[in-house]
């Protein structure tokens, strides 16, 4: 595992968008824009069971989280890692982060959809 660094974690604890990069079936990159929180050196978001990049990451645990700097887009960090996924927190989950995003409940998406709570352990961080 490797330690975030300090641009990672200061980008990772504001508002900051990610982008998640999953690898599909046939190998090609699938990206997707999350809402990310940290725990100790993990990233953790939130995501719905049955999506693409649900799937991918239940296939191939492997993933890129990328976070670029609201004041100043040419510093970024690069997160490599691989994925845990679990059903359990998933609706505590996207309503801290609704809350930490927009400052306001989630209210999106139907009763049927599964949340599910995604781990990011990094296995690489690049810091630019």
């Amino acid at each position: 595992m490797s330690a975030l660094t300090d641009l990672a974690r200061r980008l990772v604890d504001g508002p900051t968008f990610a982008v998640l990069s999953t690898i599909n079936p046939d190998g090609a990159p699938q990206s997707s824009v999350v809402w990310v929180k940290r725990d100790g050196d993990q990233i953790v978001f939130s995501t719905i069971r049955g999506r693409r990049k649900t799937r991918n990451m239940e296939r191939d645990p492997r993933v890129n989280v990328t976070l670029y700097d609201p004041a100043d887009p040419y510093h970024y960090v690069e997160v490599r890692g691989t994925v845990s996924l679990t059903e359990d927190g998933g609706p505590e989950l996207i309503q801290e982060l609704s809350h930490k995003y927009d400052g306001t409940p989630f209210t999106e998406g139907s009763p049927d959809n599964v949340r599910v709570v995604v781990r990011v352990t990094p296995t690489r961080v690049v810091d630019r």
